[in-house]
């Protein structure tokens, strides 16, 4: 396979860059990333995502063939079908960065998932032997969305994050169909182990002890405030995720 020599590559879009009466801020603005990263580029450190390649290669007015070659082609020049080929492979293995999923390495959160599991199973069967009818759909709610998104922490949340969020600072995180975005709070590699350790501590203790705090809320409250008793545990619940996501997020940034 082609292999990119960062050196080359940074030299050449700082030429383009230039030619262009572009600053690295100027450049930066227009793909929507931090101009570190194009520091970064230029400097020999690193390789844009493949995701930038199309928008970058538009805004210094080349191909991505000859971004990915590091150099103009001439209008007469063909490229070999299996050039091309070797080129597109190139991209995509800069991007497709494979990712470690939770499930492929040890750890004891596993079986916490699904100690946590069997726990809160046995609450809402607790509750529903207690309440019968009158236990509130919070309760069971929750708890299914926490075993879903307990699922997703504990066994297939990316150990580490793609390059990407390290060059820029990025408040959203998307893998998948899973979107989190946490305004003030940059996803990278020194702050995510910590918020996938709070993320998998939130949903077991949720999931274990939720159905228990509904059945708690039907008894106490819900002959007086059925609102309060409706929504007072939802809400402590979701400040519960993500307040210490947001700290230890920051913290860790």
């Amino acid at each position: 396979m082609y292999q990119i020599d960062k050196d080359k590559f940074g030299a050449f879009v700082a030429q383009l860059r230039k030619e262009k009466g572009y600053t690295q801020k100027k450049l930066a603005e227009l793909l929507f990333i931090s101009d570190k990263a194009v520091s970064k580029w230029e400097r020999g450190q690193s390789i844009p995502d493949a995701s930038l390649l199309l928008p970058l290669a538009y805004q210094l007015d080349v191909t991505v063939t000859e971004l990915l070659m590091c150099e103009r082609e001439s209008g007469a020049k063909v490229l070999d079908p299996e050039r091309v080929e070797d080129l597109v492979l190139t991209a995509v293995s800069y991007s497709e960065e494979k990712a470690i999923r939770a499930w492929q390495r040890k750890s004891w959160w596993k079986p916490v998932y699904f100690l946590a599991l069997l726990a809160g199973a046995l609450g809402l069967w607790l509750g529903w032997l207690v309440c019968g009818d009158e236990i509130l759909f919070t309760g069971p709610t929750l708890f299914l969305l926490t075993v879903v998104f307990g699922a997703y922490f504990c066994f297939f949340a990316p150990e580490r994050l793609r390059a990407y969020y390290d060059e820029n600072m990025i408040c959203c995180f998307s893998d998948g169909p899973v979107r989190m975005n946490i305004p003030g709070v940059h996803f990278n590699n020194l702050n995510w182990p910590h918020v996938l350790r709070t993320s998998r501590a939130w949903c077991c203790l949720c999931m274990a002890v939720y159905p228990v705090v509904d059945l708690l809320a039907i008894q106490l409250l819900a002959q007086r405030c059925y609102w309060l008793s409706l929504f007072l545990p939802c809400a402590l619940a979701m400040a519960g995720l993500f307040t210490p996501i947001y700290v230890v997020g920051r913290k860790y940034a």
